[in-house]
């Protein structure tokens, strides 16, 4: 008996994407629209405490760069469609945003991972942000309390630190994060 035929996912224009309700969060992969789960407590807390020190250091040095946190939509590709939101990134070229996202790699991603699905930041956004020319990615987690650094300028840097560690950002000059200091105020 021949296998039964498995329904295939609809595949969505730029034009559906930007059609759907405001309130309904969706990334997009290869053209396939995934929902994506609400985010946690810990998880917005370690959010915003990143994006402040963050945003902090591009405010003290004047830097060119901006910092945007989700939900904001990067738009890796047209064909087939690719639209992302990170939890945090870094966009240092002014001319790949405009009034709705960014269009192209943003700098500096960070991705806190959600309990309900791991391996979308481990594996599923690892290759994508790889492959269009992130140059630095980081994979917060919270349940394990690590951090993957993946610096992809010149060689494939991937390190893995626990939440007691100072880590720099490789795309500053001097912008060191202390987890240990997030994880004593956040109490993780």
């Amino acid at each position: 008996m021949p296998p039964a035929l498995q329904p295939q996912p609809e595949i969505i224009t730029l034009k559906q994407y930007e059609a759907l309700p405001q309130e309904k969060r969706v990334e997009v992969f290869d053209g396939i629209a995934y929902d994506m789960a609400s985010p946690s407590q810990i998880h917005q807390s370690i959010s915003m405490q990143l994006s402040t020190v963050i945003n902090n250091h591009i405010l003290r040095k004047k830097g060119s760069c901006n910092i945007f946190s989700a939900p904001f939509d990067v738009k890796l590709s047209d064909h087939p469609l690719i639209i992302v939101q990170p939890d945090i990134m870094v966009v240092c070229d002014k001319n790949k945003l405009d009034e709705k996202r960014c269009n192209g790699a943003p700098d500096f991603i960070i991705e806190i991972v959600s309990p309900s699905n791991p391996s979308d930041d481990y594996i599923r956004k690892l290759y994508y942000y790889k492959n269009f020319e992130v140059r630095e990615y980081w994979i917060v987690d919270p349940k394990r309390r690590m951090i993957t650094v993946n610096y992809f300028e010149n060689d494939l840097i991937n390190v893995v630190y626990s939440f007691d560690a100072t880590i720099k950002v490789n795309i500053c000059d001097d912008l060191y994060i202390n987890f240990s200091d997030i994880a004593k105020l956040l109490n993780i």
